[in-house]
């Protein structure tokens, strides 16, 4: 058991996103940079995994679980019409989500988003279930945005993007740009 619910994160996939945090960590402190993360379907899942690890707060700035749109927009800054004409899970709103987490978060060099769909229910033939969009920012460069389609149940989904955004974190670090 992990983060202290049970059947959350068992067995082989949480020691794998232990394993990843950590080594997220480690980048972050090699890098001289720091993190926040800007949360809408891993629910905060991913800050819960960094701040697992002791030390964890000398490179995490915070994470922001903004998972309704509302919230989006109140402290992501995420525009209304981005939402109406794009959805909340989206390559559009995961850039300002990541924009706005940098906003926010002055002292953080780096911001990775997660916006999805976990299910079981909410998707549709355009946006399936499983789908997730993931937006990456180094301050001072242009937001990126990626997606995935995982499969599996809703803990699945949402374990399979937290894996997915540490590698997006990861790649952006070892350029060493942060």
């Amino acid at each position: 058991m992990v983060l202290g619910t049970p059947n959350l994160l068992d067995g082989s996939l949480a020691s794998h996103l232990l394993s990843q945090s950590a080594e997220i960590l480690a980048l972050l402190r090699s890098n001289h940079a720091k993190l926040v993360t800007a949360e809408s379907c891993t629910g905060g899942l991913l800050a819960a995994l960094l701040t697992h690890h002791a030390g964890s707060s000398d490179v995490l700035e915070g994470g922001l679980v903004t998972y309704s749109n509302g919230l989006k927009m109140s402290v992501l800054g995420v525009r209304s019409t981005t939402l109406s004409d794009c959805g909340a899970v989206s390559a559009e709103t995961v850039k300002e989500m990541v924009a706005g987490a940098l906003r926010v978060s002055p002292d953080a060099s780096v911001a990775i988003s997660v916006s999805g769909i976990a299910g079981p229910s909410g998707g549709s033939e355009e946006k399936p279930v499983g789908l997730v969009w993931f937006g990456i920012m180094v301050r001072g460069k242009p937001a990126e945005a990626y997606h995935k389609i995982f499969s599996g149940d809703r803990t699945a989904v949402r374990s399979q993007a937290a894996a997915y955004a540490f590698t997006l974190i990861s790649a952006s670090l070892a350029s060493g740009t942060p």
